[in-house]
Formats: C-alpha cells, sequence, structure tokens
C-alpha cells in the first residue's frame, strides 16, 4: 500500500471488503482520491443490498405508479382512476411482546403501513374524467406533482379549424399541479378538443421550471412556467406562431392574404432551413438550380405534409426527421434523416444532454448512459455488431429519441457501474434487448425465475435477488403476466408488482433487515 504525500493511505481498487463493519472501519483509515469522495460513498451499496423479501404483502388495491426522485413521497392511484393518493415511506419498526422468531417477522409487521405512512386521499378527477395512470412529473425543488386526467378518447378524427386530419380527439385533458406535501391543488390547466400523448409522459417535458407540452393535434407547442407560488403561467406557443408578435403583425396585415392561407410559423422555419442549406451545398449556379429541383421542390410537399410526433412507432419504412429548435432566435439550428450516423454520432457520445435531470438533483445525476459509463456503452456496441444492418440500427435507436422526461430511476442497484442484473436479447435481427428489468419506467414481462444483481468487481457473486409474484412460484403459464418494479432512489427498499389477467394484483417488498 502506497502512503501519499501529506495524507492517508488509499486502499487499493482491487481490494472491496465484503462486510461492511470492515468497509467503514477502512472508510476511517483511507482517503478517497480528490473528487471521488461521492462515488466512494455509493460504493457501500455493494453491502446495502435488500435482503429480505415480503412475498404478497397486506396492502390497499392501488396502482402505485413510483417514488419520487428525493424519496420522500409514493405516488399511488385508486383502481377507479378517480383518486390520488401520496404516502411517505418510513422504516420498518416493531416490537414483540411475545418471543420472537429471529429468521422471521411477526405478522402484524407484514403489512404495507410498517413501511409506508399514508399522508392523504384525494379525488382528483371528476366523474366523467379519468387520471393518466402513467402520467406523472416531480418538481423536486419545489415538490410539486403535476397529474393529468382527462375524457375518453374520440374516434372522430375530422379535423376542425386548425387541426388536423387523423389524430384523434380528446374533449378534456387537464394538467394538475398539487404540492405533495398536503394533497393542495395549486393550479390547473386545461385543454379541450386536443389530443396530448399521456402514455408514460410523453407529451410533456419538464425542466427545471419551464414545462412543455405538445398538442399533437394543432401541432402546437405549449411552455408553460410554473411559478415558486405554484401557477402555472403560459409564456410561449410555438406552431402556427413563433413569436409573440406574429399573429398580431398577421392580423394587421390581412388584406394581403385575402383568399390565400398561411402554412404554420414552425413549418415555414423548417422550410425555410431546408431551402438554405440545399442551397448552399453546391457553389455553381447552374448546377445549384438543378440540385434544388432535385432535392428540395421535388419533395417540397412531403416536407409540406411533416407532422410534429413522437417517434416512438417503427420508422422503418417512414419519413422522420429530428429538428433542433431555438425558441430565442425562432430559428431551426439542423435537422437530422433518422436514418443519420451523424445524429447517431451525438447520440452516442452526448446521450445525457438529450435527457436533462434537474441541476439539483443530487441522485439524478448518476444515472448510467453509455456517455458515462462504459460498461453501458459495452452494451451498446454488443448491440450494434450483432445487427444485421447498420441503417436498421441506427432507426432503432433514433425511435427513442425525444426521450421521456424523468423515466428512470437513480436507484444505486441500477448504476452500472457497481451492479450487474439479469437481461435477455430474444431477436437479434430485430435488435430487441429485452430486459427483465432496469432502471426505465415499464411493464416488464414476468418469468419464473428471480432476477439476480451481481456486484461489477464481483460478477459471480449473486448480492440479492428480486422476484415478483408469489413466494410458491405457482402461476398459469397460459395467462399472461407483466410485472413492474419500483425502487426506492437510496434506500435499499424496492416494490415488486405483478398483474395477471383476471387476478389480484400480488405485491412484494424486498428490504434490507
Amino acid at each position: 500500500m502506497q502512503q501519499p504525500q501529506g495524507g492517508r493511505p488509499r486502499a487499493p481498487r482491487f481490494f472491496r471488503s465484503g462486510n461492511l463493519a470492515s468497509r467503514v472501519f477502512e472508510r476511517q483509515l483511507m482517503s478517497p482520491r480528490p473528487g471521488a469522495n461521492v462515488n466512494t460513498i455509493r460504493q457501500f451499496y455493494e453491502n446495502l443490498v435488500p435482503s429480505y423479501t415480503i412475498y404478497d404483502i397486506d396492502c390497499p388495491d392501488y396502482s402505485f405508479r413510483k417514488f419520487t426522485d428525493d424519496g420522500k413521497y409514493l405516488v399511488a392511484f385508486s383502481r377507479n382512476h378517480q383518486d390520488l393518493i401520496v404516502y411517505r415511506p418510513i422504516w420498518l419498526t416493531y416490537s414483540c411482546n411475545e418471543k420472537c422468531n429471529p429468521h422471521d417477522l411477526p405478522p402484524k409487521a407484514k403489512k404495507f403501513d410498517s413501511f409506508f405512512k399514508e399522508l392523504y386521499s384525494m379525488p382528483l378527477a371528476s366523474s366523467n374524467e379519468y387520471i393518466c395512470k402513467d402520467f406523472f412529473l416531480y418538481m423536486e425543488c419545489h415538490q410539486f406533482g403535476l397529474f393529468a386526467t382527462s375524457t375518453a378518447q374520440s374516434n372522430d378524427t375530422s379535423a376542425t379549424e386548425g387541426a388536423i386530419n387523423g389524430v384523434p380527439s380528446i374533449e378534456k385533458i387537464t394538467f394538475y399541479l398539487v404540492r405533495l406535501e398536503d394533497g393542495v391543488i395549486l393550479d390547473e390547466k386545461a385543454f379541450c378538443n386536443d389530443f396530448i400523448n399521456l402514455a408514460h409522459s410523453i407529451g410533456a417535458y419538464l425542466y427545471e421550471d419551464l414545462l412543455c407540452i405538445v398538442s399533437l393535434r394543432y401541432q402546437t407547442i405549449h411552455i408553460l412556467q410554473i411559478r415558486d407560488s405554484g401557477n402555472l403561467v403560459e409564456v410561449r406557443k410555438i406552431g402556427a406562431f413563433c413569436r409573440e408578435d406574429d399573429e398580431l403583425f398577421l392580423h394587421s396585415h390581412v388584406q394581403t392574404s385575402r383568399g390565400g392561407s398561411f402554412l404554420p410559423g414552425i413549418k415555414q422555419r423548417l422550410l425555410s432551413y431546408i431551402f438554405r442549406k440545399t442551397w448552399t451545398e453546391v457553389p455553381d449556379q447552374t448546377l445549384r438550380v438543378q440540385h434544388l429541383k432535385k432535392k428540395f421542390y421535388f419533395h417540397f410537399q412531403d416536407y409540406v405534409d411533416l407532422i410534429i410526433w413522437k417517434v416512438s412507432r417503427s420508422t422503418d419504412q417512414n419519413l422522420a426527421f429530428f429538428a433542433v429548435y431555438n425558441m430565442e432566435t425562432t430559428d431551426i439550428v439542423s435537422l437530422y434523416q433518422n436514418s443519420s450516423e451523424e445524429l447517431y454520432s451525438l447520440f452516442q457520445h452526448f446521450y445525457d444532454h438529450f435527457h436533462a435531470n434537474p441541476q439539483n438533483s443530487s441522485h439524478g445525476k448518476f444515472i448510467s448512459s453509455h456517455s458515462n459509463n462504459f460498461h453501458a456503452l459495452d452494451q451498446l456496441h454488443i448491440i450494434k455488431n450483432k445487427a444485421s444492418s447498420s441503417s436498421q440500427f441506427v432507426k432503432k435507436m433514433m425511435a427513442s429519441l425525444p426521450y421521456t422526461c424523468q423515466s428512470q430511476s437513480p436507484s444505486p442497484y441500477f448504476d452500472l457501474s457497481l451492479f450487474r442484473y439479469d437481461e435477455k436479447i430474444l431477436d437479434l435481427n430485430k435488435i430487441l434487448t429485452i430486459k427483465l428489468i432496469s432502471a426505465i419506467d415499464r411493464h416488464r414481462h414476468c418469468t419464473e425465475h428471480p432476477i439476480k444483481f451481481m456486484p461489477v468487481r464481483q460478477p459471480n457473486v449473486v448480492k440479492f435477488k428480486i422476484k415478483p409474484g408469489s413466494d410458491s412460484g405457482t402461476s398459469d403459464n397460459r395467462a399472461k403476466r407483466i410485472s413492474s418494479f419500483l425502487f426506492h432512489p437510496f434506500f435499499p427498499l424496492a416494490l415488486s408488482i405483478q398483474q395477471t389477467y383476471m387476478q389480484p394484483t400480488v405485491v412484494n417488498i424486498h428490504f434490507r433487515r
């Protein structure tokens, strides 16, 4: 062991004790490298893991959504999607008057309220509206929660004034800003006869105090500011108009446009960018005209027909583009087709810039990606090398853009520099990597076998296992079963939830005893 000048000895990287008390003792004797203190502390999670499971715990029949990123709240919804229920995580405490089994917990401790304290239950949706159970965004600095309710979707896709054909309509969509501490509704914002994709919070993005909501039916991006007082203030609309005074200018010159129609402002910006880019590609004046005819005018109607959409469906046979828009200058900065190698290179090396975590989040900054973790980058290279076509691989990767907001768990057990967990590749030709569990907030296919977590430094040692469903493991294999996992952002605590068609939901709690 080397003795650095002016400091305590540092532990060799290969030496990591499996005993928690020994690691605490080592921390007192050996100092981490400069700037590595937080990462060194996170390595304690290799010893602090869930070690005990309560199967099919006695709990309310609610739809549990997620933990907030600061770990202070667990958000749930009633089964009829009318009520919001918020819990405070508490650590298991119990006492026994009679003799206790040291290897098991008393029955009264095996209840949901031994781990979570209900703060309140409140109605959020009216009789003809339903809470979108997949939508929830959290503003950590103020402990505000953003929820959404909507009426049933209409099959009438006929276009009204300003709307586009083929997009369904919802009579009313309402966003509620709730103070999670006490359940007070601070403000709400309603959209009528519109369509916003609420599944997995796709249609909204929260960054610091700015909330972006995308109306697909009216092709409009609404920018709202969340004030410290809890008010939702609309500061800009991007769609038909790009600047605040565009509409006023147009109406004051309406006599010049009588009998004609205008393309939306955002579409005009797009066409202008494509034209200028095509114009500068060929320096020769004669050849430039032919180049414009071939590259711009020939595809002009295709560009005009483009609509704003979340590219979550298959785009193998569809023409799709990603545009970077500057809200201040109202200019399109760059445009990439979904098969662009240049965009994929940016995606690979600057992944973290495609989804911004709050600057004051102490846990979100440790979410693993292939731009900050070489283990994740190695997994990406394995998938790419097994792909049959580079172009199809790029399209598959780009289909995840733009990323949904707050969709990844900051739990240290998903930190790829600390742990590995089971995954399974089903179809290499389709480049489908089906993970039994991951940091991404999605439902998973159930498995009969427990999901194993192994430390990176000891890949042959199983630190803990997570098994959804009943302890017996007996189930009807013909029934479709899905599972979801809710990990606390820093406690060794997790919920596994298994749902089977026409059967009761099974909730397990995994924690450290």
